[in-house]
Order: C-alpha cells, then sequence, then structure tokens
C-alpha cells in the first residue's frame, strides 16, 4: 500500500525521534515548547489506520463487518453489566469502556506520548519489517468540520455533535458518512483505570466506518495532518533497547501483573531467542543467570 500523499520520515534512534517531534518555537501561552499531537505505533509499515471495527472479519479485505457495530454494541451493553463498576454510564462511555476490553468499535487508539507510541510499534516478536510511528494533528481536523478546538471528553459528545444530527452512539451507528454528518474529532476517554493514564490514552472518533482513517484525511484534504515515521527493521532493536533504557516498557504502560510478566519475558530475550521462545522452541542451551537491576 502507498502512503504517497503523507509526508514520511526515516528515524534510527529515540533521540532523532524526539528531535523531529519536539516544536521549534516556544508556545506563546505556555512559554514552552508544547506538542498538542497525537501518535500511534504500529508493528508493520505497510497498513492503514484502521479501527478494530474495520479489521473485524480481516484485513484482506477490511470493513466486511461494520454493519454489525450496532449489535456488537448491544450485545455488550447487554451481558457486561455485572462487571461494570459504574452502571449508570453513558451511552459514549460505554462505547469507551468496551473498545478499552478490546470490543471491536470504530474507536481508533493514540497515546500523547511519543515514546509509548514508539513502544507499541517495536513489541512484536514475529514482525520483521519496517515499523511506523504516525503523528496526528487533531487541531487540523477540528478546524476543518467546524468543532471546537479541544478534545473533547463523552459528557460533550451529545451536544457536540448535536448540529450534525447525531446526539448518540446510536445516532452515529446509521448516520451517513458524507455530506453534513461528516466528522472526525478526538476523544479523551476518562480515566478508566491505570492502563489509560500510564498510556496517556485517546481516541479519534469518525463518521464514516467503510474507509481507514489514512484513507478519510485523503479524501477531506486533510493529509498535511498526518504524518509519518519509518523505523527500518535493522534498528528496530536499538530502539526498543532505548526505549527500555528510558524505562518505556510493558511493566510501566501495564502496571498490573500482565504487564510485569510480559516485560520480563520480553527483557531477557535477545531478538533470535524470543522469538523462538515465543513460537514455542527451545530458546538455547545457555541459560540467563543475570538478574535485572532494580
Amino acid at each position: 500500500m502507498s502512503f504517497d500523499h503523507f509526508q514520511e520520515t526515516e528515524i534510527r534512534t529515540i533521540g532523532q525521534f524526539l528531535d523531529q517531534v519536539t516544536p521549534t518555537e516556544v508556545d506563546p501561552n505556555s512559554g514552552r515548547r508544547r506538542d498538542y499531537s497525537v501518535y500511534r505505533g504500529d508493528s508493520d509499515a505497510t497498513r492503514p489506520l484502521l479501527t478494530s471495527l474495520d479489521k473485524l472479519g480481516g484485513i484482506s479485505p477490511p470493513h466486511t463487518k461494520a454493519h454489525l457495530e450496532e449489535h456488537i454494541l448491544r450485545n455488550f451493553i447487554r451481558y457486561s453489566r455485572p462487571y461494570l463498576h459504574q452502571t449508570h454510564a453513558i451511552d459514549w462511555e460505554l462505547l469507551v469502556i468496551a473498545q478499552h476490553h478490546g470490543l471491536p468499535t470504530r474507536l481508533l487508539d493514540w497515546t500523547y506520548s511519543p515514546l509509548v507510541a514508539a513502544n507499541f510499534a517495536t513489541l512484536g516478536s514475529h514482525a520483521t519489517g519496517n515499523r511506523v510511528l504516525w503523528k496526528l494533528n487533531w487541531k487540523k481536523l477540528h478546524v476543518h468540520f467546524k468543532l471546537r478546538p479541544i478534545a473533547f471528553l463523552v459528557q460533550d459528545l451529545d451536544r457536540v455533535l448535536e448540529e450534525k444530527g447525531i446526539s448518540s452512539p446510536w445516532d452515529l451507528f446509521t448516520a451517513p458518512a458524507g455530506g453534513e454528518s461528516a466528522f472526525a474529532c478526538m476523544l479523551e476517554p476518562p480515566a478508566l483505570d491505570s492502563r489509560l493514564v500510564a498510556q496517556s490514552a485517546t481516541f479519534t472518533l469518525c463518521s464514516d466506518k467503510t474507509k481507514s482513517f489514512d484513507q478519510i484525511l485523503i479524501e477531506h484534504g486533510l493529509q498535511s495532518a498526518l504524518r509519518r515515521f519509518v523505523i527500518p527493521a535493522d534498528r528496530v532493536d536499538l530502539i526498543r533497547d532505548q526505549l527500555d533504557l528510558c524505562a518505556i516498557d510493558e511493566r510501566r504502560l501495564f502496571p498490573d501483573l500482565d504487564g510485569v510478566a510480559a516485560e520480563m519475558k520480553r527483557y531477557y530475550s535477545s531478538s533470535a531467542r524470543f522469538e523462538a521462545w515465543d513460537s514455542g522452541i527451545e530458546p538455547g542451551s545457555h541459560p540467563i543467570d543475570e538478574k535485572k537491576p532494580g
């Protein structure tokens, strides 16, 4: 797949990446170099920006089960009630909760941290090709779709989208993808748990569930809002090691026992050995005796 519409930069170290995304000018409001973009990492640089709903049913082609969106969320609401801490959550919040727990939705995950995005791009023992980091200037989307230049909370959406004829997720599911109803916006989730907070997580929400997010931006002339940073395959291990040195890892970003175990497994494995281990093959006859400091 070609991504010629977007500016693309090859990055070979974390330092180079941070230099690329650090604003050159001081923000007049804060007096500091503030970046309000969001980032997304992917272990496959050839993949478009697909939501979990887009990928339901496979990606060749994608979007084949997008029409099941309403049924999927209705069943989630029906069966999740015994496990919800807040039983009177509004419908938009239930959409976020569903996404956070792995339900296929039209929400696309992002993070405010370029290092967190780099973490996700460099994970995955079976990925052997180039990795990619996407940078989105979401404020350009809001200007284009005539939305307020702030990241919305779930409590804002009914009021914000009312002008487009959308007053609930159920209206969104049946609304036309284009015309006056078209939009793409930034949605900041409530702090449902420590993972969302640790990952500086946020989402984009779109009216169109039949195209990838990058294709939607192209069709609306918003190519300049999206930028790609490609990590060559031969630099992935170095950047992964640099992230570990900066304490950007599973244990910090998934602050629970699963995160601790995932980091321990990866940390004590070289790339080749981890790939063998992950495939169920004996990792070798040379045990690792050293203990991780700290």
